[in-house]
This record gives C-alpha cells, sequence and structure tokens, in this order.
C-alpha cells in the first residue's frame, strides 16, 4: 500500500441485498466488508449468493494498483453496476470469488 492508503476486508456480520427494479438480485448474512482509503464501504458477496442468471457479462474492465484488475457485469438497464476481482492482489486475496453492487443496503436486525 503507498502511504495514507490502506485496505481491509473482514468478515461481516450483516445481512445485505440487492434490490433491483424490484427484485432481489443478491441477499447474503456472509459478506466481506472492503473499506478503502477515499472509497466508500463496499460490500463483496460470495457468488453462491447472487443471482448470477440475471448478470450479463461486460467488456469493461479497470485496474485498480491496490486490489487488481476488475471485471464487470450489467444488470437489466444498467450497464456495469456489479463488479468482481477474478485475480486479486494477495493483501485483498479474501475477495475472489465475490462479487460487489453499487447499491447494496443492509437489512436491519430483527
Amino acid at each position: 500500500m503507498t502511504r495514507g492508503h490502506t485496505i481491509t476486508v473482514e468478515q461481516g456480520t450483516q445481512r445485505v441485498r440487492v434490490v433491483h427494479n424490484g427484485q432481489v438480485v443478491a441477499e447474503s448474512s456472509r459478506p466481506l466488508v472492503l473499506r478503502e482509503t477515499g472509497c466508500p464501504v463496499r460490500y463483496y458477496l460470495p457468488a453462491a449468493d447472487v443471482r448470477t442468471d440475471l448478470l450479463t457479462p461486460s467488456e469493461t474492465h479497470t485496474y485498480c494498483p491496490f486490489k487488481g484488475t476488475a471485471s464487470y457485469w450489467s444488470l437489466p438497464g444498467e450497464e456495469d453496476t456489479v463488479w468482481a476481482y477474478p485475480d486479486p492482489k494477495p493483501e485483498v486475496a479474501g475477495i475472489k470469488d465475490h462479487l460487489c453492487f453499487y447499491n447494496t443496503e443492509e437489512i436491519p436486525a430483527g
């Protein structure tokens, strides 16, 4: 990591979900919580907890010097809203086989 830039990945205990056009696309009680300097908290969800049948692979790829190269998927009517790091850097290896969404909400306990 560069000076002043940190990334942590921890096992979350909260239940989170992603809803798109009124349909639950993902729901998980085992998200990984990624905190990165200068970025909002992101939840990385196990692929098994995601309706991958609703995702369309995108041609988009981005590179992060801290996490590696991301691949993207689209939801119907929304391009590049889901991403993952198929081969993440060793420091964040835990996010492999996990998907991240821009709009993930926590489900209140109770």
